[in-house]
C-alpha cells in the first residue's frame, strides 16, 4: 500500500513539473502581424478612380459564374450533355466533373472568336489607356450582343420587350442587355431540350423493345434497365456518339 502511494506521489510531481516548465521556443515572443482596414482621406481624384475600378472589377468577378451561364453556350451545352448521360441510363458515368470540365472547355472552344473581339475592341484599348470605361464596356457588350441575338428566336425577345412596353430595336446594338440575356436563356434552354428529346428516342426504343422481350418471356421481375443499358452503351459506342453530339452542338453555333 505504501509502494501505492509512493508512486502516485511521484505520477503528480512528474506531471506537475511538466506543467510549470515550458520548452524554449514557446518562451519566445510570437509575432502575429495585424490587419488595418480603414478609410483614409485621397490626395488626388485619381486615387478615388482608382478604388472605384478595383471595387467595379471585384463586382465583376463576383457575377462572373452568372455571365458564364446566361451570356454564353455553356447552358445548352451541358444540359445536352446530362441528357446523354440519362440517356443511357447512367447515374454517375461520365462524373459531373467531367461533363461541366468538358462543357467550360467547349464553351471556351465556341466563345473564342467573341471573346477575340471583346479583347481587341475593348480590353486592350482600355488597358492602354486609350479608351474610358464607360466605352470599353460598351464595346465589350457589342459582340456578345451579337452572339446572343443570332440564338434568341424573335418570339422570346419580343415576349420581354412587350412586357416593358419597347418597340422592337431596329439593330442588335440596340437591344438593352437586360432584356437580351433572359431571352437568350429561355430560347437556349428550347434548343437544349430539342436535343434531348431526339437523343432520348433511340435510346428509348431499345427498352421498349427489352421490355417486351422480358414480358413475353415471364420475367416480370427482372428490371428491364438492367438489361437494356448494355446494349445502350453498346449502340452509342458503336455509332460514336460522343462525336455526334459534340459535332450537332457545334454545328448549332456557326
Amino acid at each position: 500500500m505504501k509502494k501505492l502511494q509512493v508512486f502516485l506521489l511521484v505520477i503528480v510531481a512528474l506531471f506537475t513539473f511538466a506543467l510549470g516548465t515550458e520548452p524554449a521556443h514557446a518562451q519566445q515572443s510570437i509575432v502575429i502581424p495585424g490587419i488595418d482596414i480603414g478609410v483614409s482621406t485621397a490626395d488626388d481624384p485619381e486615387s478615388v478612380s482608382t478604388s472605384l475600378q478595383i471595387i467595379m472589377m471585384l463586382t465583376v468577378l463576383s457575377l462572373a459564374p452568372s455571365i458564364l451561364i446566361l451570356m454564353t453556350c455553356f447552358t445548352r451545352i451541358v444540359i445536352v450533355l446530362s441528357f446523354v448521360r440519362n440517356a443511357l441510363a447512367l447515374q454517375q458515368m461520365p462524373p459531373t466533373q467531367v461533363l461541366i470540365g468538358l462543357a467550360l472547355f467547349m464553351t471556351l472552344f465556341v466563345m473564342y472568336p467573341t471573346l477575340q473581339q471583346i479583347n481587341d475592341d475593348a480590353l486592350q484599348p482600355y488597358l492602354n489607356g486609350t479608351m474610358s470605361q464607360t466605352v470599353a464596356l460598351e464595346q465589350a457588350a457589342t459582340p456578345l450582343k451579337h452572339f446572343m441575338a443570332k440564338q434568341t428566336r424573335e418570339q422570346d425577345l419580343k415576349l420581354f420587350l412587350d412586357f416593358r412596353d419597347q418597340p422592337m430595336p431596329a439593330t442588335v446594338e440596340e437591344i438593352p442587355i437586360s432584356t437580351l440575356v433572359p431571352a437568350y436563356t429561355i430560347s437556349e434552354l428550347k434548343t437544349a431540350f430539342q436535343i434531348g428529346f431526339m437523343i432520348f428516342i433511340p435510346f428509348l426504343i431499345i427498352d421498349m423493345v427489352v421490355a417486351s422481350v422480358l414480358m413475353s418471356m415471364g420475367m416480370m421481375m427482372l428490371p428491364p434497365v438492367m438489361i437494356s443499358m448494355p446494349f445502350k452503351i453498346l449502340l452509342f459506342v458503336l455509332v460514336d456518339g460522343w462525336y455526334l453530339v459534340v459535332k450537332s452542338l457545334l454545328i448549332g453555333y456557326q
